[in-house]
């Protein structure tokens, strides 16, 4: 089972997560997730028990546990879906309008999402003749 830790104080380390779940049974890895540009601790981690019984065993007996000062939220992890990574193409923006670009036509384009354009090239903004801005 793969159990999910919350509210971990920064300063816990994954041997600290796994003596702490190790009572309840066989822990088979914990890990504390890490900032990829800090390295800092991101205040949460997951813990895989070898099997359930013993997995609902560590989710009753942690959750809600002091531990280092805070009282931590401790459930089943949910498997991922692919909504749960951010997108590194924009696409989940909303509002605010588009932020650069061409942007042609009749001043359609651009983007679907209301709002102003801020900066970026513009051509062709109605009338027939051409308006270049930067």
């Amino acid at each position: 089972m793969n159990i999910y830790v919350a509210n971990v104080p920064y300063s816990v380390k994954d041997q600290d997560l796994h003596e702490l779940f190790s009572p309840f049974g066989e822990v088979t890895s914990a890990k504390i997730i890490m900032d990829k540009a800090t390295n800092r601790s991101r205040g949460f981690g997951f813990v895989e028990m070898a099997n359930d019984d013993a997995g609902r065993a560590a989710i009753e007996g942690t959750n809600g546990k002091n531990f280092h000062g805070r009282d931590l939220v401790v459930n089943e992890a949910r498997p991922r879906t692919e909504g749960d990574r951010p997108s590194f193409g924009g696409g989940g923006r909303s509002g605010g309008g588009d932020r650069g670009g061409y942007r042609g036509g009749n001043g359609g384009g651009g983007g679907d999402r209301g709002g102003d354009d801020r900066g970026g090239y513009r051509s062709d903004r109605g009338g027939g003749s051409r308006r270049d801005e930067y």
